[in-house]
């Protein structure tokens, strides 16, 4: 329980006063609408995901896929959300806090300016160097020519990627321009169109999938599989499909932006009021998100020198695992940054319980998602992949290294939190140094429990037989290395929060009565997948998770639990 000013006229229920009340239900409201944009993205993101795997499964070509992606994607998590919300966000709420809505829109006009430039700079760079980077990114891709004409491997992996990074590395800018979008929108409180812009995104790659699919279905002797050459066009295809999509998702957003910013003027100039602040807090922030996207490179390397599909095995499962942080952990800190933001670290007392408040509202919904990961993921990965191409041994993999990324999961989400706490006091080294910190010790843990995991076969450690070509559990050390890394950098971000409020913890206790509340919640639900286990395993999967969610819900609300009602906004008709 985070602490509370004394007061006679306390609600019953929530113990809160009237005017935390009425903070609570528009906390509740605008973390609800982000994630219902969050919600939309990330649907359509694992239908995505479920498409690619179809066509590609867990093999050389869905490898190629997330490296092509992996790499543009360092220039967009540089440049983009993040770094926007640690350096842009808390200026210019300020100045609109400030009644100062022309000085906010020349200030957002000159850091537009300046991430148009370095964004083309860096996109021209990536184009012209796309062979050494995929050399640095994977270097286990450049023995594929030899493995290719010895017959034991089906595609040449480095050269695809070199294509596709030179294809697809212009999206990347325009996506660091959609998160100045997102920045602006968010400060004005409009959260629903930024989150669910990347909509586009991914109805531009599906539907580029299915239309090239159309052409590219069978064999030229009219075989029911697709050719070698087949699938390497209908991965192009993809990428175009991205390319568009992330104009599309840029696009559609200026409209409201325009509508909203007041004195906008698009320039280079340092000198615009807010700009060199900015800047002050860019590099820190730039130099954090580096360290980050230094731990997704060695992920990127360490993967592409295991057995082939360790890459691809490792897309989904993080797609499932960042799937509760984006919606329930990035929902409320996005929406509660500016708040913070407005706040300052003056008012210590009130920044405190409302930093508090923001963990317990996201870990209402992390904690079952954890214990619903570990309890129900296979099922989980099933219904949503096991088709086309993705195996039974597929299955398999995903869910063990989505189980290993899940027992962070918490971890992940709080320290999400906490890194908007410093940003909106203005303090972004101390994020960058832990992160450092991070990275390190995933590396220390996830290295020889990767190699000595990759002599693990899947087929052998869960007895099934053999079908198609082999899968190891390499990727699975990866997961490991990462969870560690997590809890490491959660325990020194609540060490160096405390040191600037004596009164800061988090809320363990709480989260274990979630977690009893939602062991209570799966049983039932369990029993379902039992009792109905000969269902196919896509309704089988909404059945069993729809059925835990609604318990879990249940249960909570008859405990009278606080949380769920700043998530419904019932808590508004109590002021």
């Amino acid at each position: 329980m985070w602490p509370l000013d004394p007061s006679d006229s306390k609600d019953p229920v929530t113990n809160s006063t009237p005017m935390q009340v009425s903070a609570s239900a528009a906390h509740g409201s605008r973390a609800r609408v982000v994630a219902a944009g969050i919600l939309s993205s990330r649907a359509l993101g694992l239908v995505r995901q479920a498409t690619i795997s179809y066509f590609f499964g867990v093999g050389a070509h869905a490898d190629v896929y997330e490296a092509a992606l992996r790499g543009p994607n360092l220039l967009q998590n540089l440049l983009g959300e993040g770094t926007i919300s640690a350096a842009f966000v808390p200026v210019y709420s300020r100045l609109l806090e400030q009644g100062r809505a022309r000085d906010a829109g020349r200030f957002a006009g000159a850091v537009l300016g300046l991430l148009l430039a370095v964004a083309a700079l860096i996109v021209v760079v990536g184009i012209l160097l796309a062979e050494p980077l995929v050399t640095v990114l994977t270097p286990g891709f450049l023995n594929d020519a030899s493995k290719v004409a010895a017959g034991t491997l089906t595609v040449n992996r480095f050269e695809l990627t070199v294509q596709a990074i030179r294809l697809i590395f212009p999206m990347t800018g325009v996506l660091v321009l959609s998160a100045w979008a997102l920045g602006v929108l968010n400060s004005h409180r409009r959260f629903f169109l930024p989150y669910v812009a990347p909509v586009l995104w991914n109805i531009a790659i599906i539907g580029a999938l299915a239309g090239a699919s159309v052409w590219f279905v069978t064999e030229p002797s009219g075989g029911a599989a697709l050719s070698v050459e087949g699938l390497n066009r209908l991965l192009f295809a993809a990428f175009v499909g991205a390319l568009v999509g992330g104009v599309l998702q840029f696009l559609v957003q200026l409209p409201l932006v325009f509508r909203v910013m007041r004195g906008f003027r698009m320039s280079l100039s340092t000198r615009v009021e807010g700009v060199r602040e900015a800047l002050t807090a860019f590099g820190p922030v730039v130099a954090g998100r580096g360290v980050y996207q230094l731990s997704a490179y060695l992920d990127v390397l360490l993967a592409s020198l295991l057995a082939a599909g360790a890459l691809a095995a490792v897309r989904p499962a993080l797609m499932l695992y960042l799937l509760p942080v984006s919606l329930f952990g990035q929902s409320v800190a996005a929406s509660e940054l500016p708040e913070l933001s407005r706040l300052g670290a003056d008012a210590s007392s009130a920044f405190v319980d409302r930093l508090q408040r923001s963990i317990r509202q996201t870990l209402f919904f992390i904690v079952p998602a954890t214990v619903g990961y570990f309890a129900v993921g296979f099922l989980i990965v099933g219904g949503l992949l096991r088709r086309g191409e993705f195996r039974l041994a597929d299955n398999w993999l995903v869910y063990v290294v989505l189980a290993g990324y899940s027992a962070g999961l918490m971890a992940t989400a709080v320290s999400r939190l906490l890194h908007n706490g410093f940003w909106a006091f203005g303090d972004t080294r101390t994020p960058a140094k832990i992160a450092a910190v991070r990275v390190a010790a995933s590396a220390v843990v996830a290295v020889p429990m990767m190699f000595w995991l990759d002599r693990l076969s899947v087929t052998e450690t869960f007895g099934l037989t053999p079908d198609g070509a082999p899968l190891f559990m390499g990727a699975v050390g990866l997961a490991l290395g990462a969870t560690a890394g997590a809890w490491l950098e959660l325990w020194r971000l609540v060490v160096a929060l405390r040191c600037q409020f004596g009164s800061f913890t988090v809320p363990w206790r709480r989260a274990c009565e979630m977690g009893i509340t939602s062991v209570m919640a799966l049983a039932p639900a369990v029993g379902l997948w039992w009792l109905c286990s000969a269902w196919p395993m896509l309704p089988l999967a909404a059945l069993v998770v729809g059925s835990y969610a609604a318990i879990y819900l249940g249960v909570s609300r008859l405990l009278g639990l606080s949380e769920l009602q700043i998530w419904t906004g019932r808590d508004r008709t109590r002021v």
